[in-house]
C-alpha cells in the first residue's frame, strides 16, 4: 500500500481482514483538507497562478473538483465552463449549472458545436461510419461499445451501435481502420474543450484543473492533449468510490451523485462501462485495488460477485490497458535532454 492510499484510508479499513468495499473507506474531511492544501501550495509554487479553471460536465468528478477548488481558493478565484456540443445531453448542462450555483462559482457557456462542425468533426466521423453502415446520415445516432471482457479471453473487439431515424437499433463489428477514424474524429471534442479552458486560464492567469479519478488515470481513459491536459489533477489518486465519499462530504447535489457515469460524447446514451471498463466502476475499483495490493483473486471475486477466473480476465484487461495507454502519460521524446530546464 502506498503512502497516499494509507493516509486516506480509515484505520478500521486497514485493520479489517475481510476484503470488501470497506477497504476504500476514507476520512473525507481529512482528505479534503489534504487536497485543498496541496492545491494552494501548487498554485503558490511552480505554477504561480491565482485561481483555477475547469470544465463542468455535470458528472461526479468535475463536480467534486469544483467543490474542492472553491474550498482551496475561494469561489471568486474559480472559473467554470459549460461546453456543450451537438451530441451533448441537455441534462449535463443543467447539472453543471446546478453545481456552479451550489458553490457560488462564476461560469460561462461555450458552445463548441459550431467549431467542431467547421473542423469537420461530425463529417469525418460520419464518413467512417458509412464505411460500415452506408445509409448513416442526418437523423441517425451512434455510439461505440466494447465486448464484455468477463465473457471471453483475449482482445476486446469494439462495435458500432447505430439507431435509424425510425428508432431501429443495430450493432456492427468495427474494422481497426474505421474504429481509429471514428475515435480520432470524436477526440476533437475533448481537445477543443481543453483549448477553450486554456484560453480562459491564460486571460485570468489561472491554472487548469484536470478531473480524472484513479481508475481513469490508471487505465488511460482520457484523450492526450484533450481532457488529459491539465496543470493540476487533484483526484487522480482517488478511486471512484472515494470520489463519491468526497461528494457526500462536500455537499455535491444528489442529482449528480445518483446519475450513472456517462461519457456524454456520443449521440446515443452510453455508459463508461459500455465504452471502456469491464465492470461498473464500484466493482472495477475493487478489482484495481486488489491487483495493486496483491489481494488473492478468490477474495476479490467474493467481494465483487464474479468468479476468480473472471477477476483474472479483468486484471489482464487492466494490465493491457496500462500498456496500451502508457504513451498518454509520456512527455514528448527528445533526441537529447536539455539540462538547463530539468
Amino acid at each position: 500500500m502506498n503512502a497516499a492510499t494509507a493516509h486516506a484510508l480509515r484505520p478500521d479499513a486497514r485493520q479489517t481482514d475481510a476484503f470488501g468495499p470497506h477497504v476504500l473507506d476514507i476520512d473525507a474531511p481529512a482528505e479534503v483538507a489534504r487536497i485543498t492544501e496541496a492545491l494552494r501550495r501548487q498554485l503558490r509554487g511552480d505554477l504561480r497562478k491565482r485561481g483555477l479553471v475547469l470544465g463542468l460536465s455535470g458528472g461526479i468528478d468535475s463536480s467534486v473538483c469544483a467543490a474542492l477548488a472553491a474550498q482551496a481558493v475561494e469561489g471568486k478565484n474559480v472559473f467554470c465552463l459549460f461546453m456543450p456540443e451537438n451530441d451533448s445531453d441537455p441534462e449535463s448542462l443543467a447539472l453543471g449549472r446546478l453545481v456552479a450555483q451550489t458553490y457560488g462559482l462564476e461560469a460561462e457557456i461555450e458552445d463548441i458545436g459550431p467549431a467542431l462542425d467547421v473542423m469537420g468533426c461530425y463529417r469525418r466521423r460520419d464518413a467512417f461510419i458509412r464505411e460500415i453502415v452506408p445509409e448513416y446520415g442526418p437523423g441517425w445516432a451512434c455510439k461505440v461499445v466494447i465486448a464484455n471482457s468477463l465473457a471471453r479471453a483475449g482482445y476486446n473487439i469494439s462495435s458500432l451501435v447505430v439507431q435509424s431515424p425510425e428508432g431501429e437499433t443495430t450493432r456492427h463489428r468495427l474494422t481497426p481502420q474505421v474504429y481509429l477514424g471514428i475515435v480520432a474524429a470524436t477526440n476533437m471534442k475533448q481537445r477543443t474543450r481543453k483549448q477553450i479552458e486554456y484560453y480562459h486560464a491564460d486571460r485570468l492567469n489561472f491554472a487548469v484543473i484536470g478531473t480524472p479519478n484513479r481508475l481513469e488515470y490508471d487505465q488511460g481513459f482520457f484523450v492526450k492533449n484533450g481532457d488529459g491536459a491539465a496543470d493540476v489533477k487533484p483526484i487522480a489518486h482517488l478511486y471512484k468510490s472515494q470520489v463519491y465519499q468526497l461528494a457526500d462530504h462536500l455537499g455535491v447535489p444528489r442529482e449528480i451523485s445518483a446519475r450513472p457515469p456517462t461519457t456524454d460524447t456520443w449521440s446515443l446514451a452510453q455508459t463508461q462501462e459500455e465504452f471502456y471498463f469491464a465492470l461498473p466502476t464500484d466493482k472495477m475499483d475493487l478489482c484495481l485495488y486488489g491487483l495493486n495490493h496483491g489481494v488473492p483473486a478468490d477474495d476479490v471475486a467474493r467481494a465483487v460477485g464474479v468468479t476468480a477466473e473472471q477477476v483474472g480476465r479483468v486484471w489482464d484487461d487492466i494490465t493491457a490497458k496500462r500498456k496500451a495507454t502508457r504513451y498518454l502519460h509520456a512527455s514528448p521524446r527528445l533526441v537529447e535532454g536539455v539540462a538547463e530546464i530539468g
